[in-house]
């Protein structure tokens, strides 16, 4: 009978004990199941504004979810994210609208040159109506949700030449870099140039053995790139405003709870007006900064820019997908 009740005892002693560490371990483990972990990637340095950016968004939303970056195009190469996040391999990426065109022909006209004015019209734009049916449509096709346009300033052609450039004539048979994909090589050929796909990695190498006469990206990229070193100067055609999107797998995005969506919309739009505000201020400061570096820096004919490349487009394979009135409708905005 003692041998019996002991041993009862005991057992009703471990399972008290069982039931107080699982009722403790209870919070924890739902915390950490509720916290989603978002991998992130992207082709900018760490030392690039957007890195500082992604920064912002992830202190922001340590509570609600763990936001690991990853840089350089070190867990995924330039291009190659979009298919990343669409086999559930990646969660977040700041994906290229070019790659998204490959999907979607339709979102090509977003990739075309002279279509934004500014920082602003990008912002307004996929704030709009208009904005929507894009994002609803790469939502549909291409299995990602949008949280919004990450600016990172207007594309200025740089050049190892010498050669003063006016109008697009004048890049005839220039070599300039252009990131992979057809959306891009078209951009290249719709302000003049002979388009050579280069990873971004490797741009200042081929500057600098003359496998490339130039490339085109916005002045903080140069900067942070140290391109300039390997240049003579910056013809500023503004052909194209440079914008990512911040963007998230839709099967995460639907995963979530309104509460996690709610916040991390929210610390996006923070973190992209931040990186926007501060893009801006670099590229006013950055020209100068160039000319005192011993670069040609200035402005071409942009209305000569600007007709060609239009009647480019327009004259091309690609336009045949855009929507009816796009143009018009971005313009008006």
């Amino acid at each position: 009978m003692p041998n019996t009740f002991t041993r009862r005892f005991l057992m009703g002693a471990c399972l008290a004990v069982a039931s107080v560490s699982a009722a403790l371990a209870l919070p924890g483990q739902s915390l950490a199941q509720d916290a989603p972990v978002l991998k992130f990637s992207a082709v900018f340095s760490e030392q690039d504004i957007r890195a500082g950016m992604v920064k912002m968004f992830a202190e922001e939303l340590k509570d609600t979810a763990k936001v690991e970056p990853f840089y350089g195009g070190t867990l995924f190469k330039q291009g190659t994210e979009l298919v990343a996040l669409q086999r559930g391999n990646l969660q977040m990426g700041n994906i290229a609208p070019q790659d998204i065109s490959k999907q979607i022909p339709e979102w090509s006209v977003l990739t075309s040159a002279y279509l934004f004015r500014d920082a602003a019209h990008v912002r307004a734009f996929f704030a709009s109506d208009v904005g929507a049916e894009f994002k609803k449509m790469a939502e549909e096709k291409a299995g990602i949700h949008i949280l919004g346009p990450t600016y990172f300033g207007a594309r200025q052609v740089g050049l190892k030449l010498d050669k003063k450039v006016a109008t697009p004539a004048d890049l005839a048979g220039v070599k300039l870099r252009m990131p992979g994909g057809d959306a891009w090589q078209f951009l290249g050929q719709a302000i003049g140039a002979n388009p050579v796909p280069m990873a971004y990695a490797e741009v200042y190498t081929g500057l600098q053995t003359g496998a490339i006469d130039g490339q085109d990206n916005p002045l903080p990229n140069v900067k942070n790139m140290k391109f300039y070193e390997v240049m003579s100067q910056i013809v500023l055609t503004s052909h194209l405003i440079g914008y990512d999107l911040l963007t998230i797998s839709s099967e995460v995005w639907k995963g979530l709870s309104d509460e996690q969506r709610t916040k991390i919309q929210a610390a996006a739009d923070k973190a992209m007006q931040w990186s926007e505000e501060q893009h801006l201020a670099q590229e006013a400061k950055l020209v100068e900064e160039f000319k005192a570096a011993g670069l040609q820096v200035y402005q071409p004919d942009i209305d000569a820019f600007r007709k060609f490349a239009q009647e480019k487009y327009l004259a091309s394979d690609l336009a045949k997908s855009w929507p009816a009135g796009i143009l018009e409708k971005v313009a008006g905005l």
